[in-house]
């Protein structure tokens, strides 16, 4: 077993893993220190037959074929899951969207399965250029602060790898739908609740969902939220935009 230090979300991690894998997963956030890590994870055995069958349990209930997941591939998801449930005491949890910045401020769309978060990021990197980096294109990291809520890159940005090793404050959270035309509206905090609960990661200790919960309610309140009913063409990107700017 080896263990390597990374540094994410302003943590450093100690992660001690069965397989290399892990390792050359997370290599852009590892970080040279003798300092003490602000906690360790470590996987077991038994941390990688609990992912298979989680696996086996999602996908049968969806109707789907199971998949047959590598145990290396395994223990990186048991390795993000245990980093989610200590990010929480640092005021900090994993959402699942899609997040780029735009001229230092940070832009973080979410939706249900399927429904084409991931596309409407590129058309924001397409049409807007070099003036917008991917921060992460599937779990991002979010902190809340007094003074507003910043989001966090992470070794865990999707299956195209995309994602960048920075963090900026958040300016706006979209909600996405699909539609015939591009549509912009704000709204409430009450409106978007369920929807954020939904796509945020879900401790298993009862106080540190809690505390999730209470974190997401202070977001709320901080970053504005939109709906976006929207069509796959690039002018729904500069549509957006002009709206949630």
């Amino acid at each position: 077993m080896a263990t390597k230090k990374y540094k994410i979300a302003e943590r450093v991690i100690a992660v001690t893993s069965i397989y290399d894998r892990v390792h050359s997963f997370c290599r852009d956030y590892e970080i040279n220190t003798n300092a003490p890590a602000d906690f360790s994870v470590q996987t077991t055995p038994e941390d990688i037959i609990h992912e298979r069958e989680k696996v086996r349990s999602e996908y049968t209930l969806e109707g789907k074929p199971v998949p047959s997941f590598s145990e290396e591939l395994l223990e990186e998801t048991a390795v993000y899951r245990k980093i989610a449930e200590e990010m929480v005491r640092y005021n900090t949890f994993v959402f699942h969207g899609s997040a780029v910045a735009l001229d230092g401020e940070g832009y973080l769309f979410t939706a249900k399965s399927g429904t084409g978060k991931s596309t409407h990021v590129r058309l924001w990197c397409e049409r807007l250029g070099d003036r917008a980096v991917m921060v992460n294109d599937d779990k991002p990291l979010l902190r809340v602060t007094d003074s507003g809520v910043i989001v966090y890159g992470s070794p865990y940005n999707g299956k195209h790898r995309l994602g960048s090793n920075i963090s900026v404050p958040l300016k706006a959270i979209g909600i996405l739908s699909r539609g015939d035309k591009n549509q912009v509206q704000q709204i409430t905090k009450r409106q978007a609740y369920a929807m954020l609960v939904q796509q945020s990661y879900h401790p298993v200790s009862p106080e540190k969902m809690k505390k999730t919960l209470e974190l997401l309610d202070i977001m709320a309140e901080k970053v504005a939220i939109y709906q976006i009913c929207c069509t796959m063409e690039p002018e729904a990107a500069e549509i957006a935009y002009q709206a949630m700017k």
